[in-house]
């Protein structure tokens, strides 16, 4: 081998010198010696050959329901920078939140020999998912899972974020408190309303009709929300939004309906995107680790396709904050 001669190092350390996953078999030093006669001689690793010997193509895919969400970037650079130090090339495939075209995305990347999958996409029950698991293709979940959590699920710790969101407003004097829900086909939307149900009732508050389901987590569907909660007559001086996108839709509606915030009421979104900060006035939102739930799940499927076997199945919870902003202010 040309790099190990340029090098002076044994063929097999300069293969594992240049694979990201045996690397750490290797010193730093030889690694960047090897490294550097790789760079000279314009050496580029044969990922086909690699793969014919493992039968593996070295390829995952990241399966998203919309790529213009602010929510999914972060998610996909934490596993992509997992997976490429693995020697894996990640693939991106937005679904806009069509489930035949879901269907026919994966179907094609199984066709073509994909290793595995991060899927954004789940629904509570999804057959698709289900399928998956059955064949044992290596599949793991990032901030959705499904009914039957079969497979591997890297999500945030939804309840405690919904309970931050309730106890700083109740703290702050406010009683008729709002929650604008996420879809109840997926698990967010589930385990967020079932949370401040749950947090409702922890702090004594009044609950009937106090949780609108949205249609979709966009911010039309926010709108949509708040117009009908004006529309119904119902008292509040405080929402809980299940994410950030609906905040910002109900804000927009309630502006044009003549409403300030906050003087005229609170609200509290969730997932910190990245330029809630720069809102007028900027939003009290809870801040989900997106960055590091993309990478733990590459890490996950890296686990899975390197153990030859089906896992038992994972359920990791990332930790939230709540970051108070200029949304919120006492009743």
């Amino acid at each position: 081998m040309e790099v190990a001669r340029e090098a002076g190092v044994h063929p097999a350390t300069a293969s594992r010198a240049l694979n990201p996953s045996a690397r750490g078999e290797v010193s730093p030093r030889t690694v960047r010696r090897v490294v550097q006669a790789a760079e000279r001689l314009g050496y580029v690793p044969n990922t086909l050959a690699r793969g014919l010997r493992t039968s593996r193509s070295f390829v995952a895919a990241l399966v998203i329901p919309d790529i213009t969400n602010s929510l999914f970037p972060p998610i996909v650079r934490g596993a992509e920078q997992v997976l490429s130090a693995a020697g894996f090339t990640l693939v991106l495939t937005d679904t806009n939140n069509d489930p035949d075209s879901e269907r026919g995305q994966i179907a094609s990347m199984r066709a073509h020999g994909v290793d595995g999958f991060i899927i954004a996409t789940a629904r509570w029950q999804d057959s698709l998912l289900d399928e998956l698991a059955a064949d044992g293709t290596p599949t793991v979940l990032v901030n959705r899972r499904t009914a039957k959590s079969d497979l591997p699920f890297v999500g945030a710790e939804d309840q405690d974020g919904v309970r931050l969101c309730v106890d700083h407003l109740a703290d702050l004097g406010h009683r008729n408190i709002v929650h604008l829900a996420g879809p109840s086909d997926t698990s967010t939307g589930r385990e967020r309303s079932s949370a401040f149900r749950a947090a409702m009732r922890m702090r004594q508050l009044p609950l009937r009709s106090a949780i609108l389901e949205c249609a979709s987590y966009s911010e039309a569907a926010g709108a949509a929300g708040a117009a009908r909660l004006r529309a119904s007559g119902r008292p509040f001086s405080a929402i809980v939004a299940a994410n950030d996108l609906l905040a910002l839709g109900a804000m927009e509606q309630l502006a044009g309906s003549g409403l300030q915030c906050p003087r005229d009421y609170s609200i509290t979104g969730f997932n910190d995107l990245s330029f809630m900060s720069k809102l007028t006035p900027a939003l009290t939102t809870v801040r989900v680790p997106l960055a590091e739930m993309g990478a733990h799940a590459a890490r996950t499927l890296l686990g899975w396709i390197g153990s030859d076997g089906n896992p038992t199945s994972l359920r990791v919870l990332l930790p939230v904050e709540l970051i108070i902003r200029g949304t919120t202010s006492p009743h």
